[in-house]
């Protein structure tokens, strides 16, 4: 076997385990989302996560992977559409010659897991009122819009990419996007029942299961080390060997110094070492560092996670103060981060990186220069623009014609139980055998009925026999 093919070998191995631990970060945003958000919609919140995937898997194959990886011109791939085997096994050949150095199939399947990714972070500020219904439709739309700004950053043809915006592995591209996705649904369907009083001030709606959101925070720091290192493509950067290692090195420095900054800000600010604020101050972190990690330097990775956690902090504060009901913090941890992310690298880039890279110039720091930092922002208002545009003007239609947020009284019961018929947590709300309530459980509280007071409507059950003495 020639060098080249023991190369391409090594390169598909690491890319499919980068896709793979990227994947599995659907897990986190399960866990983190159903945590932060009421117990009565916890099977709702963490089902769609698999529903939205499955969704976007297909279209991506069909359409979008073409559509941003496919030959193309520099705003869109023309080519690539429903691919056959053929076309999926070559290398560095069309309609996908963009993949250069593995197969066009592990080329699918570590970016389709990404738009996945940014697809979950729309429905964080939608959350505990959207139809069911809008998720697949919405899914479609979104993943095509995704597909159109991954072309123009990451695709050696598109424009962005042709005018030198770093976007490593995709605060732009896939934090930004969902970030700004998920802002034009919040606005589209209102706040929560009760998230607001008539003076405007925000009344608390806590998340039921806060080690849930610890577990999902610490299931995306781990899929992270796909996300960032992955995005090499292969085991050989430039001229550097093994330099995803790197890449993860300044990933993990700056989700440390997010969680540092996060919990401090808090305390500074609200008081209280909030430890859902270190959450979000670890998640802004590495929603930052993801554009900069193959750019900078490790001390300028600990600067970006850090400002990030004050951001983390400051911005669900600021969304809150405005109006906007972001349950999960979407809009501040991905939208805002993200954009600082993508700043900060025209800040901090290290020219030899850049190099190494071949991607843009070393940033202001560095450099003196304004160029590559314009370029970064050039990037974000062209994204900006078009996918909030195109996310807003879709969901305005959609909730026009038939309708995007559930009934008064669906989303006072719960979506488990009058989208889906049945419960997260079935034992809360209808008898159970041995369940809570019961003889069995006694020490617990009253039976069912008598001692628990819920929201949702009585629904029809058997009654269970006495548990035995």
């Amino acid at each position: 076997m020639a060098t080249k093919d023991v190369l391409i070998a090594a390169n598909t191995i690491w890319v499919v385990i980068a896709a793979i631990l990227v994947m599995f970060m659907q897990a986190g945003f399960a866990f983190l989302e159903a945590g932060l958000t009421r117990m009565k919609n916890a099977a709702h919140i963490a089902g769609k996560n698999v529903l939205i995937f499955a969704v976007c898997s297909i279209v991506y194959w069909a359409v979008g992977f073409g559509i941003a990886f496919g030959d193309g011109n520099s705003f869109v791939g023309t080519s690539g559409f429903f691919p056959s085997s053929n076309e999926l096994l070559a290398i560095g050949q069309a309609p996908y010659s963009f993949f250069t150095g593995i197969p066009a199939a592990s080329g699918y399947l570590f970016e389709v897991v990404f738009a996945g990714v940014s697809l979950a972070i729309v429905w964080g500020a939608m959350a505990e009122r959207a139809k069911l219904w809008v998720y697949p439709a919405f899914g479609v739309i979104f993943t095509l819009i995704y597909s159109i700004t991954s072309h123009w950053i990451w695709h050696a043809g598109g424009w962005l990419f042709g005018k030198g915006m770093q976007d490593f592995a995709g605060s732009t591209v896939v934090h930004y996007q969902g970030a700004l996705a998920a802002l034009a649904g919040a606005l589209l369907l209102g706040p929560r029942i009760g998230k607001f009083g008539r003076d405007g001030r925000a009344n608390p709606i806590p998340g039921h299961n806060m080690p849930y959101a610890v577990l999902g925070t610490i299931i995306l720091w781990f899929g992270w080390f796909g996300f960032n290192p992955g995005s090499t493509l292969g085991v050989v950067t430039g001229d550097r060997i093994g330099y995803f290692g790197y890449v993860a090195l300044t990933t993990n420095i700056a989700a440390a110094a997010g969680a540092i900054g996060g919990i401090a800000s808090a305390w500074l600010i609200l008081r209280k070492p909030d430890v859902s604020m270190m959450l979000n101050g670890v998640l802004a972190a590495l929603v930052a560092i993801t554009a900069a990690s193959g750019f900078v330097a490790p001390w300028a990775a600990i600067v970006i996670g850090g400002v990030s956690g004050w951001i983390a902090v400051a911005g669900v504060l600021f969304v809150e103060r405005i109006g906007i009901d972001d349950p999960i913090g979407a809009v501040a941890v991905h939208g805002m981060s993200g954009v600082w992310g993508t700043l900060a690298t025209g800040l901090f880039a290290v020219p030899a990186l850049a190099s190494n890279l071949a991607t843009g110039t070393g940033g202001l720091v560095y450099t003196g220069s304004f160029h590559q930092l314009g370029v970064q922002a050039l990037g974000l208002v062209a994204v900006g623009g078009f996918t909030f545009s195109a996310s807003f003007g879709s969901l305005w239609v959609m909730k026009r014609v038939w309708g995007i947020r559930v009934e008064p009284e669906t989303e006072t019961a719960g979506l488990d139980v009058s989208e889906h018929g049945m419960w997260g947590y079935p034992e809360f709300y209808i008898p159970v055998p041995g369940g809570y309530g019961t003889e069995t459980h006694g020490h617990l509280g009253l039976s069912h009925g008598s001692g628990h007071t819920s929201t949702a409507p009585s629904v029809p059950a058997a009654q269970p026999e006495p548990a035995p003495g």
